[in-house]
C-alpha cells in the first residue's frame, strides 16, 4: 500500500510552503512569520486557502503578507552535464 503522500502526488499535489507574515495580537506593531508546509494543487491552493481561512475565522493576529512556492515532485529529472570539477584541498 502507498503512502497517502505518495497518492496525493500522484494525483497531481506538488509540495507548497507559505511564509505567513503576520501582527502580533498584543502588539500590532511588531510582525511574526509562520511557515506552513503541506502538498496542494497549484494554482487554486486549496489546502492553503482552507487553513487561512481557519486562521482568518480562529486566530487573532491579522494577516499583512503571504509568500507562496509551490514545487510539483513527481516528475522528469533535472540533469544536467558539469563542465569542470574543482578540488579543494
Amino acid at each position: 500500500m502507498a503512502s497517502t503522500d505518495f497518492a496525493r502526488q500522484i494525483a497531481g499535489y506538488g509540495l507548497t510552503t507559505a511564509g505567513i507574515l503576520y501582527r502580533l495580537p498584543d502588539h500590532p506593531s511588531i510582525l511574526q512569520e509562520y511557515i506552513w508546509q503541506d502538498y496542494d494543487l497549484a494554482p487554486r491552493f486549496p489546502e492553503l486557502n482552507k487553513f487561512l481561512a481557519f486562521w482568518r475565522a480562529k486566530l487573532d493576529g491579522k494577516l499583512f503578507r503571504i509568500t507562496v512556492a509551490h514545487k510539483d515532485l513527481i516528475g522528469p529529472a533535472d540533469l544536467s552535464a558539469v563542465s569542470g570539477e574543482f578540488h579543494l584541498q
